[in-house]
């Protein structure tokens, strides 16, 4: 009981904000004590009618410049390791979080896949229930394979040596054949694609990596809903020389801290009253990187109206942008 009362005494920004402190009270003390003397001895050579040159070097402001200077230096050093530190215990819980949620996302479908393969093995099922049974585990598969998938694709985006295949495609195609092709995936959701202008939108793109990037988007909105019916708009809109395409969905949408973290690797979405992270922390991660490779930004805010999220990614469609 006792030691935790101190504990906030060790915590490492009191110890940075105490050793600030004690460097610039010693500075100022220093000076204070440095004038003092200085001014004593002018009284005592002034007394004894000596000249002031021949003991008293002209420097006194100078050295305590100097002075100021190196103390400044230790303090910038001091705050440096401090900042460091800092980062590297940020990276390091983040890391941890990550191989906890990582863990999960792995050994649950396993136990799952288990309990249905031993449910086959000691009961004689009706066809019916054979039917659920290998839906469920087909669905955990799924989550199997997304989860290792996300990973090897982590490894290959930041390896130097990717380069993708690029080759230019009717974004607005591309997508409508995305949610075709996985229509089953999303089949308890309402996605609505949008296209006022009915141009044809051409660029070039990695298809895996654009599916990919459709995929993240798509089943975040999802995983982030507590409606009856998970809903998503996504609208293709050219302003000037680029190219938004908006994925708005009807979830919990965004808490303000979060909109400028949620990119970054590892962070993962949580609430602190009914919702806790899930997931590994790397699809919106992997996004904002696929975006990138495209010459292209991605941005998330709250809807207006309050009633979920708004992912935007801006592609360029001037010609001199486009990749090449």
């Amino acid at each position: 009981m006792g030691q935790s009362k101190y504990k906030w005494f060790l915590h490492p920004m009191m110890i940075f904000i105490s050793s600030i402190l004690a460097m610039a009270l010693s500075l100022i003390l220093y000076i204070y004590w440095y004038v003092e003397v200085s001014t004593g001895l002018k009284g005592v050579i002034q007394k004894a009618s000596i000249d002031p040159g021949q003991i008293l070097a002209p420097q006194t402001w100078v050295v305590i410049l100097v002075l100021s200077i190196l103390v400044g230096i230790i303090m910038a050093g001091i705050f440096t390791i401090f900042v460091y530190n800092h980062k590297t215990l940020q990276l390091y819980r983040l890391q941890r979080n990550f191989i906890n949620n990582f863990t999960h996302e792995l050994k649950t479908p396993v136990t799952s896949l288990k309990l249905y393969l031993e449910t086959f093995q000691k009961y004689d099922l009706s066809r019916d229930d054979r039917l659920k049974y290998i839906d469920y585990m087909i669905r955990d598969a799924d989550r199997l394979s997304g989860t290792t998938t996300r990973m090897l694709n982590l490894a290959r985006f930041e390896s130097k040596t990717f380069k993708g295949e690029f080759a230019t495609r009717d974004l607005v195609l591309v997508t409508k054949e995305f949610l075709r092709k996985n229509g089953h995936i999303f089949t308890n959701c309402n996605i609505r694609l949008h296209n006022p202008t009915e141009r044809a939108f051409e660029y070039r793109i990695d298809l895996s990596l654009f599916e990919m990037l459709l995929m993240n988007l798509l089943t975040n909105a999802i995983k982030y809903n507590e409606s009856t019916v998970p809903e998503v708009d996504i609208t293709f809109e050219p302003k000037g020389l680029k190219l938004h395409i908006c994925f708005k969905d009807n979830g919990i949408g965004l808490q303000k801290f979060e909109i400028k973290k949620i990119f970054k690797k590892f962070y993962q979405i949580g609430r602190s009253d009914n919702m806790t992270a899930k997931g590994t922390g790397l699809g919106l991660y992997l996004v904002d990187s696929i975006v990138r490779m495209h010459r292209g930004k991605v941005m998330a805010d709250n809807r207006e109206d309050g009633g979920g999220s708004v992912f935007t990614v801006t592609l360029p469609l001037r010609p001199a942008t486009i990749l090449r």
